[in-house]
């Protein structure tokens, strides 16, 4: 087996218990969005939201532990620990991947945090990939992280209604060296630095400091800065950027774009998710539309690949291709061949 042969071993989640309704979240908007639109131009008709003790951090070591159960590898087996946790979590300025490292027994790795908003879990298999194939130490990579910014959403900001879908939960995802089966082919990631500063949480930094006066606005300042720039740049070049992503993923791969067989995608407005698996020539059985689990960032592409390994959308044979989009701009692109390797041009 050549070096170039870096499989997934399998998924982890975790879900919090708590439930927003699509009606709570109109009533929320104190009117402005209705019950109906929030589930029908949204596509939330409930989304997770996070209970007592789901901090970001410790979500990610209750996906971590649900992965290794899943998976039955040894934490001990575990070379790296790279976090995709989002910054919004227990106590700044400490490092995710280090706590979940401890927390799960792989008192033989290291960790580092990666961050590229929603964009992280794919930039991050990608990463490690590469990182596997360069050092002949890392032989096993647990990717891992929770995720809570819709913590920051103000309902009754109009602008934000692209983030009421925001929610909370964590996924982990193993990836092993020479695994023979499942394995990660190509990738292809793209930025847009004109963006990087239309979105963002407004209070809290060194330029506007949570202060006595703006403490209640301060928890809810996850807003848009530039609204007019952001949208009407993402309108151009949005959807072009995503499907160059797929398709120099596919050709990095050697595989060609109609063996696809199921889209891991994050959750957006319906309209936008149909037009996609339309683009694509996929049917909605091809993909799964976490409209009862709303927006986790991250962790959207592990969880689609877990319910569809869970309920036999993704079988030994299928291609798969995970594409993700954050705030910055960032969009994000692979392609998986799950099942065991079948001949020479995969690896």
């Amino acid at each position: 087996m050549t070096t170039n042969d870096v499989g997934i071993v399998g998924t982890g989640i975790y879900i919090p218990d708590h439930r927003m309704t699509a009606k709570d979240i109109a009533d929320a908007t104190n009117g402005v969005w209705t019950e109906e639109a929030i589930s029908q131009k949204l596509g939330i008709k409930e989304k997770r939201v996070p209970g007592e003790n789901d901090g970001t951090q410790e979500m990610g070591v209750r996906a971590g532990l649900d992965a290794l159960k899943n998976t039955g590898i040894d934490p001990k087996e575990i070379d790296l620990v790279i976090s995709i946790g989002e910054e919004w979590k227990e106590y700044p300025l400490t490092t995710s991947a280090i706590y979940i490292q401890e927390q799960i027994g792989a008192t033989n790795a290291w960790g580092i945090d990666l961050q590229q908003r929603c964009c992280t879990a794919v930039s991050a298999m990608k990463i490690a990939k590469d990182m596997m194939l360069s050092d002949e130490d890392i032989n096993t990579v647990m990717i891992v992280g929770g995720y809570r910014n819709g913590d920051f959403v103000d309902y009754t900001d109009r602008a934000m209604s692209m983030m009421y879908n925001l929610s909370a939960g964590a996924g982990a995802i193993i990836l092993k060296k020479n695994y023979g089966r499942n394995l990660l082919l190509g990738s292809h990631i793209m930025t847009d630095g004109t963006m990087s500063r239309d979105a963002g949480v407004e209070f809290g930094g060194t330029e506007k400091p949570i202060t006595r006066e703006n403490l209640n606005e301060a928890y809810k300042s996850l807003r848009l800065f530039d609204e007019k720039h952001m949208k009407d740049r993402l309108n151009e070049v949005s959807m072009p950027n995503w499907l160059h992503c797929i398709d120099r993923a596919f050709e990095k791969s050697k595989v060609a774009k109609e063996e696809l067989g199921y889209l891991a995608v994050l959750h957006f407005k319906y309209s936008m998710h149909k037009y996609l698996l339309d683009l694509l020539g996929l049917t909605e059985d091809q993909s799964i539309y976490l409209s009862e689990y709303g927006h986790m960032g991250q962790v959207d592409q592990i969880l689609s690949l877990h319910l569809a390994l869970e309920q036999g959308k993704v079988t030994d044979g299928t291609v798969i291709s995970m594409i993700s989009a954050g705030i910055g701009y960032a969009w994000a692109a692979n392609v998986i061949k799950w099942g065991p390797v079948e001949n020479e041009r995969y690896v």
